[in-house]
Parts: structure tokens; C-alpha cells; sequence
């Protein structure tokens, strides 16, 4: 009961905010739900303020319900579409993201930008957006500022991409598929990946949504690999400092375990698609709320003392992938 009350009205105040940017989202899908969640959050609370009865509920919304979320939108996901897919467009997508990981550190050092903040330009960018930085984000324990400030960038490439890709993708003849490809592995969002590819052509928007889901299951592997990143440094900070060894348990991404799950049901027929496609749509609007929560987390004038090197970072990157793209599937002959 003492957590119930602790919690609840944060958490309807997370959710009230996520129906009013998914109604925007609906009127604006260039931009997105989860960008206009993450604007509201910051609006109310750096310009109005929040309670300090709704901050728990706030808390616990950005941190658990963004990892539950993960959870719900594996159910969208049969594993058999993605292996059939995957081993089209498994080079590509393993050298892009490669190439957005590597490049993001590389960046990331030579402009200071904290450890943090370049992890989730650097997989919000290689993977899916704001599913990644999801999922991520509370492995590597990054601060809501953080993350609003990787969401808002991944967002203004989204658009950039949505406007520019289906004219510059003619203006290069490029077939149905290679751009389904392009697009599935260039651009970030789901959302905009859709918008981007059926504005190409039909076909093209039907192979860049596939090309875009099989590209989400990189979150399994790369959230595994973070974990244990995050392990090494944990345990090293606790021997500098006299502690007992840091153990793995304390970080491990148990709700990975719940996507490959979710997965597999749906792979078997266990979750038909009726239903598959209806969890998934709760695993988004999952996510618009915490992010939402995260928007009224974060702080504006800490995100300005950031400056503007990270949305740098994030344009570098983001055209380190879009070339990268192109230049592997001209190197295996599917351009």
C-alpha cells in the first residue's frame, strides 16, 4: 500500500503526458510520440514545475516501465521473419553498426563528451532510436539529462532523414529493396523508417519496416555487451575503493531475458499476430510514457551546459552509417 501511494500518482501523471504526446505523434508523425513525450516533460517541469508528491512515481516510471516496455515490444518480433531477413541484410547492419560504435567513441573523446551521453547518441543511432537508448540507459546508470539529450538528437537526424532520403534514393536509382535496406539500417526510429521507406514506394516500405524490426534484435547483444562493460568498471571502482567485488546480477539486463521470450511465444504462434501487434503497440506507448517521465526528470539548463558538441557526435555519426550503408551494399552487388 505504502508504495502504491508513494507511486501512483506519478506514474498517472507519466501516463497523462504519453496520451497527449501520442495524440501529437498522430498528427505529426514525422516527429514522433516519444519526442513530443520527452518536449512535454521538459516543458512542465523546467517552466511550471512538478509537485514533489508525483517525484517517486516520476522516478520509478523513467527507470522501470522504460525497461518493462523492451519486454512488450519483443511480442511484435517473430524470430523466424528476422532470421529470414537477417541473413540479407546481416552484413550490412553488422558493419554499420560497427562503424556508428567505433566512430561515436572515437568522437566522443576527441570532443569530451562524457562516457554516457556518447554511449546513447552511439547506439540510438546504430540500432533503433529510442528503443536502444531504453534499454541501455539503465545498464550504463545514465542520468534522465542524458538521455533526453541522446532522444532529442536521434530525433532532428529522424527528420533530416524522413525529408531527404526518398529524393536523394531516386536521384541515385536505387531499387525497391536496396532502399528498403538503406533506410532500414540509416535511420533510426521506427516510426521514421516507415515514414522514409513507403515514401519511397510500397515495396520499399514493406522491406524497410522488416529490415528496421531485424535491426532491433541488436539490442540483445549489445545490452549483454554494456552489462559486462559496466561490470569491468564497477568492479574496478570497487577495488580502488577497498569494496567487495561488484557482482554481475546487481546489472544484468534481466528484462532482455523477457524480449527473447516475448520473441519466441510470438515465433511459435503462442502470441498470434492480432494479439502480437496489439503488445507491441503497448510496448511504444510504454515507452512514450517513460519517456515522458524522463522529460520531467531532466534538467534544461543542465542539457545546455552539455553545448553542442553532442549533436555533433550525432550528426557525424549518423552520416557515418548512412555512407556506410550504401558503400557495403555497392562492395556486395545489392546496389
Amino acid at each position: 500500500m505504502v508504495w502504491i501511494r508513494r507511486n501512483t500518482t506519478g506514474i498517472l501523471f507519466s501516463l497523462l503526458l504519453a496520451v497527449a504526446a501520442t495524440w501529437l505523434g498522430i498528427l505529426f508523425p514525422s516527429i514522433g510520440a516519444p519526442v513530443f513525450g520527452i518536449a512535454l516533460g521538459i516543458i512542465i517541469s523546467n517552466f511550471f514545475g512538478k509537485p514533489e508528491w508525483i517525484r517517486s512515481g516520476i522516478e520509478f516510471t523513467s527507470k522501470k516501465i522504460l525497461q518493462y516496455a523492451i519486454i512488450f515490444l519483443g511480442a511484435g518480433l517473430s524470430l523466424n521473419q528476422v532470421w529470414k531477413t537477417g541473413i540479407e541484410s546481416f552484413y550490412v547492419m553488422l558493419i554499420t553498426l560497427t562503424f556508428a560504435i567505433v566512430s561515436a567513441y572515437i568522437l566522443g573523446r576527441l570532443f569530451k563528451i562524457p562516457y554516457k551521453l556518447t554511449t546513447l547518441i552511439g547506439v540510438g543511432t546504430a540500432i533503433c532510436g529510442g528503443s536502444a537508448i531504453a534499454a541501455v540507459s539503465p545498464i550504463i546508470e545514465a542520468d534522465e539529462k542524458d538521455v533526453a539529450y541522446s532522444i532529442s538528437t536521434i530525433f532532428l537526424f529522424n527528420i533530416i532523414a524522413v525529408l531527404v532520403f526518398p529524393p536523394l534514393g531516386h536521384l541515385l536509382g536505387f531499387s525497391d529493396k536496396a532502399f528498403g535496406l538503406w533506410a532500414g539500417t540509416a535511420v533510426n526510429d521506427t516510426s521514421s523508417v516507415v515514414a522514409a521507406g513507403y515514401a519511397f514506394s510500397s515495396k520499399a516500405g514493406e522491406y524497410a519496416t522488416i529490415v528496421k524490426l531485424t535491426r532491433t534484435t541488436m539490442i540483445i547483444p549489445i545490452s549483454l555487451i554494456f552489462a559486462a562493460i559496466t561490470l569491468f568498471r564497477k568492479r574496478n571502482e570497487a577495488k580502488s575503493q577497498g569494496m567487495v567485488n561488484y557482482r554481475f546480477f546487481k546489472i544484468f539486463p534481466w528484462f532482455i531475458i523477457g524480449f527473447l521470450t516475448a520473441s519466441l511465444l510470438n515465433t511459435l504462434s503462442v502470441i498470434n499476430p492480432s494479439a502480437a501487434s496489439y503488445l507491441a503497440s503497448i510496448g511504444k506507448f510504454m515507452i512514450v510514457t517513460a519517456l515522458s517521465a524522463v522529460g520531467l526528470s531532466a534538467d534544461f539548463r543542465e542539457m545546455l551546459k552539455t553545448g553542442f558538441k553532442p549533436l555533433l557526435l550525432g550528426l557525424i555519426v549518423w552520416l557515418t552509417v548512412a555512407v556506410t550503408s550504401v558503400v557495403v551494399q555497392l562492395i556486395t552487388g545489392q546496389i
